[in-house]
């Protein structure tokens, strides 16, 4: 069983109510043993000019391999409508995974730890949320790495 951590974001078409059906659908999978999810989070959009995102991070236990994760979880991103048009552009939905355990992946089609994992408050916050304890594979503390980024540009949503 592995524990995996994946960053949800939306900013289309009723985004908190995207981030509520990916999780709901998330927490359905036969794949998924168990899973929590962090507040959601308004924040400013990286990229082009958009609309703001709604994002969260979801914690589940799975079975699954890596790429077949990925697999299911492009497969949710694309029930929901996900259409890849623009780099950073908006979206419907996007499902990241951020962590696997404390796996390193350097594969063409998915990184592990997330590229911009360390870089982006509205993937470290929610992430310290859930599991402040938490340590990369290099050893840094995520809850440490939450409060040196700080929280410019991001709302907790009640």
């Amino acid at each position: 069983m592995h524990t995996v951590f994946i960053g949800l974001g939306s900013n289309l078409d009723d985004p908190v109510a995207q981030l509520q059906q990916a999780w709901a659908t998330l927490k359905a999978a036969p794949w998924c043993r168990e899973a929590k999810i962090s507040s959601l989070y308004r924040s400013v959009a990286v990229g082009p000019p958009q609309p703001d995102y709604i994002n969260a991070v979801a914690q589940v236990t799975t079975d699954l391999a890596p790429l077949d994760l990925l697999d299911a979880l492009q497969a949710i991103e694309l029930n929901q409508g996900r259409q890849r048009l623009i780099h950073w552009g908006p979206r419907t939905l996007d499902l990241d995974i951020l962590l696997i355990d404390q796996e390193i992946i350097q594969h063409e089609r998915l990184q592990v730890p997330h590229p911009y994992l360390t870089e982006r408050n509205f993937v470290l916050i929610p992430l310290a949320e859930l599991a402040p304890e938490l340590r990369l594979p290099d050893g840094r503390n995520i809850g440490d790495l939450a409060a040196q980024i700080g929280n410019q540009g991001l709302t907790r949503l009640a």
